[in-house]
This record gives C-alpha cells, sequence and structure tokens, in this order.
C-alpha cells in the first residue's frame, strides 16, 4: 500500500532543524567529541591570531565569531543533522508506505584498513568491519526496498511476514519511481530500524493510525482477504548470539 503525502505533512515528519535524536546521532563517540572541541580551539585560536596580527578592535562582530567557534563542540551536532534533513527534503513528493518484511539476512562491511605493528615487529593490516542488517521490505504490487543498518540486538525481534511502515521520496508525482526511502518501523514490535532517524517518530506514528482509520472506515464491495501469516522464523534460530554483539 502506498498512499501520497502532501508536502505539508512530509515536512512535519521530516523536521528541518535537528531533533534530539538527530542531535544524538551526530554527537557520535567520545572520539568525536574531542575531535569538534579540537576545531573549537582552532578556531577561537585563529580568530585571536587574526585579531593580533592585523590589530583589530575588539568589536562585536570578531567576539561573536570567536564565540561561535569555541562553542563549535556543542552546536556542530545541529549543523549537521540539519544539512542532512535539509538534503533529505530536496525531493518534491512523498508517500507513506504498508508492506510486509519479505526477508532479511546479514552481511558484513568494511569500514576501512589501519596498519600497525605486531610484538614481532612485522607490519600487520586491520580490517575494520561492521555487521550490518540487509533488510527487505514490499508489498502486493510487487514493490520491494532494501535497506541496510548496523545490526543491533533488538533486530532479533524481526520475523518475516511482520508489517512493515516508512516514508518513500520520489521527484515523480505519480510515485512511479522512488528515489529515497526512509527508516522502517515495524509496528507489531513498536521496532524502528534505521542508522539515521530522518523521521518524527510521535507524527509518523500518527500518521500510520490516520491512515488505516481511514481505510477501514471505507466501504469495501468485496470481502477482505486474510493478511499472509507471519512466518515464526527468528533471526536468532539462526545466527548464535555473539552474531548480535
Amino acid at each position: 500500500m502506498l498512499v501520497p503525502l502532501t508536502r505539508e505533512k512530509f515536512k512535519q515528519l521530516v523536521p528541518l532543524i535537528a531533533t534530539g535524536s538527530q542531535y544524538k546521532y551526530y554527537w557520535g563517540k567520545f572520539s568525536n567529541f574531542l575531535q569538534r572541541l579540537l576545531i573549537s580551539v582552532l578556531i577561537a585560536a585563529i580568530v585571536l591570531l587574526v585579531k593580533v596580527i592585523f590589530r583589530l578592535a575588539s568589536g562585536p562582530i570578531l567576539f561573536f565569531l570567536g564565540l561561535i567557534g569555541a562553542f563549535y563542540w556543542l552546536w556542530g551536532p545541529v549543523l549537521w543533522a540539519s544539512l542532512r534533513n535539509i538534503k533529505f527534503r530536496r525531493y518534491k513528493y512523498s508517500g507513506f508506505f504498508r508492506g510486509r518484511v519479505l526477508d532479511w539476512w546479514i552481511t558484513e562491511e568494511l569500514l576501512g584498513k589501519q596498519e600497525t605493528v605486531n610484538n614481532r615487529g612485522d607490519l600487520v593490516i586491520v580490517e575494520n568491519r561492521e555487521k550490518r542488517l540487509n533488510l527487505e521490505v514490499g508489498d502486493e504490487t510487487g514493490f520491494t526496498a532494501l535497506l541496510k543498518v548496523p545490526l543491533k540486538v533488538s533486530h532479533k525481534m524481526i520475523n518475516r511476514g511482520q508489517v512493515a511502515e516508512m516514508l518513500v521520496m520520489s521527484n515523480y508525482s505519480d510515485l512511479s519511481r522512488i528515489e529515497e526511502i526512509s527508516e522502517i518501523y515495524i509496528p507489531s514490535r513498536n521496532l524502528w530500524v534505521s542508522d539515521y532517524p530522518f523521521l518524527r517518530e510521535d507524527y509518523f506514528k500518527e500518521v500510520s493510525r490516520r491512515i488505516y482509520d481511514d481505510r477501514e472506515e471505507r466501504p469495501r464491495n468485496r470481502p477482505r482477504r486474510r493478511p499472509p501469516r507471519e512466518k515464526s522464523r527468528e533471526i536468532e534460530k539462526y545466527y548464535d548470539d555473539e552474531e548480535w554483539g
């Protein structure tokens, strides 16, 4: 099922300014914080150096630039999340998709390589790999989409056949060509499958509820088909617990 959404609803679902979860995503690990802190110190030092070299008076503009630069460690995540949201919002048309989980599988992705020396003095190349969940969803029309996300323990709850919802984007008014998808929501588990949280979760759930209620209220001229039964095979039956570390 694919229901077109108005531009207004799309902007409400994908905020322009970073949300709390998006800020947390770009806050990152402690190493990311240290990197931003170093940039803040460098910006403040450059502003001070320019002031000394050119013998500039301590005007409000120079003070303001130095203050902003010094606090880059704090507002940096807002900047990067907002820029990513803007890129996501560039699509002209969007739609609400409801289908089912068709398949899943686990892969490893090479993130980078690092050269180091072992105890014997030999050069060793260490590969940094990350396990990823490949989640395929689709509907009765034959449309399918694939989402790759870092593997988490919560993904154990995913079963084939579960209802899956997401937002799709296109530059075609009839949504005949889908160019981007959001994170996937599985209502039966209240589970969000995502890498970056594009959507406002509370508003997306409300849109989902309203669309479901509207379709239930429509008169039907033919008997309703029974939805396919969810398959009971779960991920943990095929992978040991250490796969989900």
